[in-house]
């Protein structure tokens, strides 16, 4: 857990829900009260963020107690209780709604994902999350990812050369963008993994006749040529399947050989898991 980045989101998270101040609790409830909750699972699915979710009471009140009973990635099922907090209930109201949102999001990406990693057991292809991830929570939502079993992408725009179709395109061609992103990384003296899409056959021979590649993602490819691509590739460079990959199919998808299938919908249209916080009375 990069604590920086996560004190950061928490702080402004806080800063968005509480305000002056949370007036519903200071309004009724005594400042030396004192309560314990629990955190209730009303759902099937892996549970996510209990380490953040301890960060974020410490962050609200350093006086707050946790005693944890699941720890990250785990299978819960309804009636499960993850973990209990006791201390000022103020403190605890305060952060009840961020802590659920955070888990509840992060346990649904973290079910999705390792549905797909059970689903591709057995073969040796990974699965990928990507970019399209809620803005601001993309640490959060690549952990889950994390927890889940799935593996990290590039994290942004920053950290990995990714060379899509608009890319080839407004450069001018394959070659163009490769030579381009070579000579542009020795320039700047970084050393950044490259990797560069293909639409068709045709450029994925492109790009093998001119390697200094690192990564080939394989786009909308159907099972026929998608196999064919990596043969010709003959392990010479990492491969990844995207576009067109659902549930339904990824397994089919994993059996024609790719190392990684990147997965959009881990993060951009996962269903939430069911969580509540509940007074312990």
């Amino acid at each position: 857990m990069d604590k920086e980045l996560i004190h950061q989101f928490i702080n402004n998270a806080l800063s968005e829900d509480v305000g002056d101040g949370d007036h519903t609790s200071l309004s009724t409830i005594p400042a030396d009260a004192t309560g314990k909750a629990k955190l209730l699972v009303k759902d099937d699915g892996i549970l996510a963020g209990v380490e953040l979710a301890a960060e974020i009471f410490h962050v609200v009140d350093p006086n707050l107690k946790i005693n944890v009973f699941l720890q990250d990635g785990v299978p819960v099922k309804y009636g499960d209780v993850a973990f209990e907090v006791e201390g000022s209930s103020r403190s605890i109201l305060t952060a009840e709604r961020l802590v659920l949102n955070c888990m509840q999001r992060m346990s649904g990406i973290a079910t999705k994902t390792r549905q797909i990693v059970d689903l591709l057991k057995g073969t040796n292809t990974k699965v990928l999350d990507t970019r399209k991830t809620t803005p601001g929570l993309r640490y959060l939502e690549k952990w889950a990812v994390r927890i889940g079993g799935g593996v990290n992408h590039r994290f942004g725009l920053y950290d990995m050369i990714l060379i899509k179709d608009n890319h080839v395109d407004y450069a001018g061609g394959i070659r163009q963008a490769i030579e381009s992103a070579n000579q542009y990384l020795t320039d700047n003296g970084k050393k950044l993994a490259i990797e560069i899409e293909v639409r068709n056959l045709d450029e994925l021979e492109q790009v093998l006749q001119i390697g200094n590649v690192n990564r080939i993602l394989i786009d909308n490819f159907n099972f026929d040529n998608l196999r064919q691509a990596v043969a010709m590739n003959k392990g010479r460079f990492i491969t990844e399947a995207s576009g067109g990959i659902t549930i339904d199919n990824i397994r089919q998808y994993a059996d024609c050989g790719v190392d990684y299938i990147s997965v959009g919908a881990l993060t951009h249209s996962v269903k939430s898991l069911d969580l509540s916080l509940k007074a312990v009375k």
